[in-house]
């Protein structure tokens, strides 16, 4: 009895000197400044993600959804959201930050890691379903919010990445430029909200996000990589094949060719259709004069291009759309 009763008034002591010191600090205790740096909390969102289940079946119908070619089902998809909340939740609050710096490894070129790109994807499936979801519900809002943010968020993803960020980027913005671009045309949205997404798309790039800039990381990374030391050794064991002498690392002639094209083809990213084309037809004879080695670690323009255009059509239907309705 005699030990039990002091164990319980050592606890008590305990008790009572921690609640002291808490008020006693109270006044004087200041939280450190919350960051400003988006990246950080996406990172947070990243870890909190529950994966979808597997099954082909919820697999199709979670495609079929966000494309439009099937109605939301509560029942089947409701529960998935329900699962991630927290972390849609963080995803949210992060695409009021002001920044964003992924905090990619330059210096490592070709090994940096990008491990969080695919479940950055996951993520922003889930908030365009989010989105689909509010807006079935009649919340067109709440839906709007959702998917502005969604945008928002793709356009972050390519802050200082590579032709990879883009393409995701391009990939994860889309649905939610669709769907609003449906939506609009129901005439589900009322003025302000049209003015809502009208600003966000002001504010975007003419073709959704600087393709030329994710280009230009492309290149730098490229360049570091054909030029880096050991180089020839890094690039054997990239691709499995001879690195050819001259190119790997490239001659101060062969080098100088591969800058021009690099430079030629980011300058091409921001023209117009019809003229990003033509030029790039012309491009491509200037490329294949590269080296092979070059050329393998060179990503297709015209391919970039296509990409670009797909999201540029995508972002000019739905300012169409808001001027129509």
């Amino acid at each position: 009895m005699k030990v039990r009763l002091t164990v319980k008034l050592r606890m008590a002591v305990l008790i009572l000197l921690c609640a002291l010191f808490v008020s006693a600090g109270h006044a004087q205790t200041k939280l450190p400044p919350e960051t400003r740096n988006a990246a950080l909390r996406y990172w947070l969102a990243f870890a909190a993600l529950k994966d979808p289940a597997a099954d082909k079946y919820t697999q199709e119908l979670l495609q079929k959804t966000l494309s439009g070619n099937a109605s939301w089902d509560e029942q089947k998809l409701g529960p998935i959201l329900d699962a991630n909340q927290e972390s849609l939740g963080i995803f949210e609050r992060a695409t009021k930050l002001p920044d964003c710096d992924w905090g990619l490894e330059y210096g490592r070129d070709v090994a940096a890691s990008i491990a969080y790109v695919p479940r950055a994807r996951v993520l922003a499936k889930l908030n365009t379903l989010r989105g689909i979801r509010e807006m079935a519900k009649g919340n067109s809002q709440a839906a709007v919010d959702a998917w502005l943010e969604g945008i928002h968020f793709s356009e972050q993803l390519t802050n200082g990445g590579s032709l990879i960020f883009g393409l995701v980027a391009k990939e994860t913005m889309m649905p939610n430029l669709q769907w609003l671009t449906t939506e609009t045309n129901k005439g589900h949205l009322d003025q302000k909200q049209k003015k809502q997404v009208t600003d966000v798309l002001k504010a975007l790039p003419e073709d959704g996000i600087d393709w030329g800039a994710t280009w230009r990381m492309e290149g730098a990374g490229a360049e570091q990589f054909l030029t880096g030391p050991k180089a020839a050794a890094k690039y054997e064991a990239m691709t499995g094949q001879a690195a050819v002498k001259g190119c790997v690392p490239p001659t101060p002639e062969e080098l100088k060719k591969f800058q021009e094209y690099l430079a030629q083809a980011q300058a091409t990213l921001h023209t117009s259709e019809q003229e990003s084309k033509l030029r790039l037809e012309a491009l491509e004879l200037q490329r294949q004069k590269l080296c092979p080695s070059e050329q393998a670690v060179i990503p297709s323009a015209q391919k970039t291009n296509e990409a670009r255009l797909q999201l540029r059509t995508a972002k000019d239907a739905l300012q169409q759309a808001l001027r129509g309705n």
